[in-house]
């Protein structure tokens, strides 16, 4: 049972392997996982160090002398009624209302006949009489049978078809008409409105002609712009891509640093952009690893966080040439990676320590 166990778990295990794999890779082929990267844009952020405010001054009020017409009596009304007039007038109506009457003529019949089948035609095989010339002495073995057809039988049924269906003729009656006399309405009683106009005289008064008001004189803000990284598009999916082999095997990025320092020069920014920045543009979205080493002079710490920012320096730089922070990963080695036999306390000459001081690159999957 246990050794079934161990049998699943590792057949699980080579399945998830191999569905973390490329699909239909090639023999001889290399691959490594492009990570699709988030993508930042530099804006523009203007901040305000010191706030617009206002100086204010004010303006005293003005007033003026103006003439009015007033009213001194509300206009008014008179008002009048007029009666009602009536008329008569003259209704005409139906005092009888028409009619008619009706009368019935009835259906009407003609004799007629209809024939019909009471047995169909029909056919029967029948024994006929023995043949003459038979030669058998048995009178049975010389019968022969006969297909015989009958005709249909009919007979004829007196039947009555209609003549005339049953009818009605209308003879209208007529209608009688009277008339009535009515009072009508002419005109209604009214009010007629007769308007007296308003009475009005001129004052003269004092009034505002501009009020107290300030005056404002705006002292512009002072601000400062600053760039900042936004991000525009958030990456993350990852896909498989073909690589040439070399590449995920270090690769030499010539680099001659200064004694000590981890400064990129205008040559080292030229080997980067002409080395390093063509295998990026051709592979978009593939990590790549940055790794800087030292030789075994000098304290141990002191080689390793030179190394750390030698690699970072070479980080920053391609960040600013537009790569995302996202696919890069910088490590230093300091001394532990020598590449020949120059170990701590082995006299090398200048050239074979040279050697060791280095920055490679080689893109990874994770």
């Amino acid at each position: 049972m246990k050794k079934i166990l161990f049998l699943f778990a590792v057949m699980t295990a080579s399945v998830s392997m191999a569905q973390d794999l490329p699909a239909n890779p090639e023999p001889g082929k290399c691959y490594v996982r492009c990570t699709t990267p988030d993508v930042y844009v530099n804006e523009t952020v203007t901040l305000t160090v010191k706030p617009a405010y206002k100086v204010l001054k004010t303006v005293p009020a003005t007033f003026k002398t103006v003439t009015e017409r007033v009213e001194v009596k509300a206009a008014g009304k008179k008002l009048t009624v007029v009666p009602e007039k009536w008329g008569t007038e003259t209704v005409s109506y139906v005092s009888k209302e028409g009619g008619n009457t009706l009368r019935i003529t009835p259906a009407t019949f003609r004799p007629s006949s209809e024939t019909i089948e009471i047995k169909p035609a029909y056919a029967q095989w029948e024994l006929g009489a023995s043949a003459p010339d038979c030669a058998s002495g048995n009178p049975d073995d010389c019968r022969y049978w006969c297909y015989k057809g009958y005709p249909a039988e009919f007979t004829t049924i007196d039947t009555q078809v209609l003549g005339a269906d049953a009818s009605v003729s209308k003879t209208p009656i007529g209608s009688k008409n009277a008339s009535y006399t009515k009072r009508v309405l002419i005109s209604p009683a009214k009010v007629v409105e007769e308007v007296i106009p308003a009475e009005y005289k001129t004052i003269t008064k004092t009034v505002l002609d501009k009020d107290a008001y300030t005056t404002e004189e705006t002292v512009p803000a002072v601000t400062k712009t600053v760039s900042k990284e936004v991000l525009k598009q958030k990456g993350g999916l990852t896909t498989w891509k073909e690589v040439e082999c070399s590449l995920v095997e270090y690769q030499a990025l010539p680099i001659s640093w200064n004694l000590g320092s981890a400064t990129l020069t205008p040559a080292a920014k030229s080997i980067i952009d002409n080395r390093l920045m063509p295998v990026l543009a051709q592979n978009p979205g593939v990590k790549v690893e940055l790794a800087s080493h030292t030789d075994v002079r000098g304290s141990a710490a002191n080689n390793k966080a030179l190394s750390e920012r030698r690699a970072k320096a070479v980080a920053d730089y391609l960040i600013t040439k537009g790569v995302n922070s996202s696919l890069l990963v910088a490590n230093g080695y300091g001394e532990t990676k020598t590449k020949n036999r120059c170990k701590e306390g082995v006299s090398c000459t200048e050239r074979e320590h040279a050697v060791n001081r280095r920055t490679e690159f080689r893109l990874i999957n994770n």
